[in-house]
């Protein structure tokens, strides 16, 4: 079953990331644009822009952090025989913490699509109570039905203000998985906030 449709995965995206080089690490963030949703707890004009710009640099950090920890907790899914089922991970509001998500019985015989949703509603749940600092949902497909090349994707939100997808293509040797460089896009907030930016509550 493929995860992602030609409407999702344009081939202009793609053609970019389809190139196999030497693995790269997740850490290496690509540079996202920052746009501060409103009421969000960077966006009531307390702190001056250079302050701002700090906080965004650590929740950069803390997105590589999350992001290289659940790759690596991940990686046997990928070298399974079977299809990768998708996974989410979260960063604590220590900064430190990171934990996996559970669906428990509820995701039981789920298509990989539908687990992905109840995957974004569970964390949205969670970070709308200020448990969390970040949210990140793995899974991985093949590019399209004319292109095997498999990639793995990472959905991550930050409460500071990012939401983007990272796109990895990846290949198995001698059982251990070799990723290539990172493709970056931005993506609506489906987590943190809603259409209208609105922040989560403290907790």
């Amino acid at each position: 079953m493929q995860l992602f449709s030609r409407a999702n995965m344009t081939a202009a995206l793609l053609t970019s990331v389809i190139t196999l080089g030497s693995g790269v690490s997740l850490a290496q963030e690509d540079t996202v644009e920052v746009k501060i949703p409103e009421n969000s707890v960077l966006s009531d004009g307390v702190i001056s822009k250079k302050e701002m710009a700090k906080y965004l640099v650590i929740g950069n950090k803390q997105l590589a952090y999350l992001a290289e920890n659940a790759t690596e907790q991940y990686a046997p899914e990928l070298q399974g025989s079977g299809q990768a089922m998708p996974s989410a991970w979260m960063l604590m509001s220590d900064g430190e913490t990171v934990k996996k998500l559970s669906l428990d019985g509820e995701a039981e015989g789920a298509p990989p699509q539908i687990r992905i949703v109840m995957f974004r509603a569970a964390l949205k749940s969670i970070a709308r109570r200020g448990k969390i600092n970040a949210a990140v949902i793995l899974y991985a497909g093949k590019v399209s039905e004319d292109n095997p090349q498999e990639v793995l994707v990472l959905e991550h939100e930050h409460r500071l203000g990012i939401s983007a997808t990272k796109i990895v293509p990846f290949e198995v040797e001698g059982g251990k998985v070799k990723y290539a460089q990172a493709v970056t896009k931005d993506k609506p907030f489906q987590m943190f906030y809603d259409d209208k930016g609105q922040a989560p509550s403290a907790s």
